[in-house]
């Protein structure tokens, strides 16, 4: 059985992206794997965030991310900062990180320029502490989009690079686990790339049903077909792809026929995909409100992570104290 990792920054609420794409593996494969998933609150405060910020985050994400499936009786979901051991494993492990290889990361470069008066040494360090999250639970597949690459790159030299300073196989090498064609890619609503926090094209699990229709009725189209059976632009597209994850498929076949014969108007296919999006999405809704309100469960589920997650991390701390020499 592999050992699966995934962390999420608690910066926002998640989207159809999310839920449709990486969410419904992770569901699957706590099912077959030995599976961690984790808030990363440190990871958030390269960024200096407000204390009354990081707790309603964590809390939303916690919420969200049960609602949408996972089970803590099946997969360790916990809190980064719940974990005292990620701390000192990550001081140890800057001890091997070396200045230049952290400033030319892709990200802290990106962050730096973005951001130049908050270029914190948290942001320099980033790449150590991820690969502590999961180095730290031996992990053998870590789920990571395009831009976090790099940062799985860096754990497994940190992991090569401990191994040799101290003669040692102690760390293994984790794989980049992208789901292959399992992963749904969910576009935006701006008929550009996917659906994403940044870019703020995103319909999200907590939006009310006034809010998901006009987001869907602002969706970017053109002018329509008028060709019969000609190819759809990549904005229209977009459309189909949500409507085939939410919709009946005697609904997206009567839209395709519609544009296929040139009769199809955008107006009621944004009105059905709006009402099927809320049917798909409405239940999830309550679950994260039933979920965020029940105060007692998230402490319960955080309670139970967080003692697994450390007798994991407690054993990896002690054993990279005696290898490095602390008797």
């Amino acid at each position: 059985m592999d050992t699966v990792l995934s962390g999420i920054r608690p910066t926002g609420d998640l989207h159809l992206g999310n839920y449709f794409g990486a969410l419904r593996n992770f569901v699957k494969m706590q099912n077959e794997n030995n599976c961690y998933f984790f808030v990363a609150d440190y990871h958030s405060l390269t960024t200096h965030p407000h204390p009354s910020d990081i707790q309603v985050n964590v809390k939303k994400i916690l919420s969200q991310y049960l609602a949408s499936g996972l089970d803590p009786e099946k997969a360790t979901i916990y809190v980064q900062s719940d974990v005292p051991q990620v701390a000192e494993l990550y001081m140890l492990m800057n001890m091997n990180a070396y200045i230049g290889e952290l400033e030319r990361t892709t990200t802290f470069k990106e962050k730096a320029r973005q951001n130049p008066d908050n270029v914190n040494a948290g942001l320099l360090t980033y790449a150590v502490l991820m690969a502590c999250d999961i180095l730290m639970m031996h992990a053998d597949k870590v789920p990571v989009g395009k831009d976090q690459e790099q940062h799985l790159e860096m754990t497994c030299k940190f992991a090569r690079r401990f191994n040799q300073i101290y003669g040692v196989e102690y760390f293994k090498e984790p794989k980049a686990f992208n789901f292959g064609n399992n992963l749904i890619k969910v576009p935006g609503l701006d008929g550009s790339g996917k659906m994403g926090k940044s870019q703020g094209n995103g319909i999200y699990l907590i939006d009310e049903d006034k809010d998901i229709r006009k987001k869907v009725m602002k969706a970017v189209t053109d002018s329509g077909p008028t060709v019969e059976n000609s190819p759809k632009p990549e904005v229209i597209q977009n459309l189909f792809t949500l409507m085939e994850l939410v919709s009946t498929p005697d609904t997206v076949q009567h839209f395709d026929n519609l544009y296929n014969t040139c009769q199809i108007r955008y107006g009621d296919l944004k009105k059905q995909l709006a009402e099927d999006i809320i049917k798909a999405v409405a239940p999830v809704r309550e679950r994260i409100k039933d979920i965020y309100n029940n105060e007692e469960y998230l402490n319960r589920v955080a309670a139970q992570g967080a003692e697994k997650a450390r007798e994991q991390a407690a054993k990896t701390v002690a054993e990279v104290r005696h290898i490095i020499g602390f008797k």
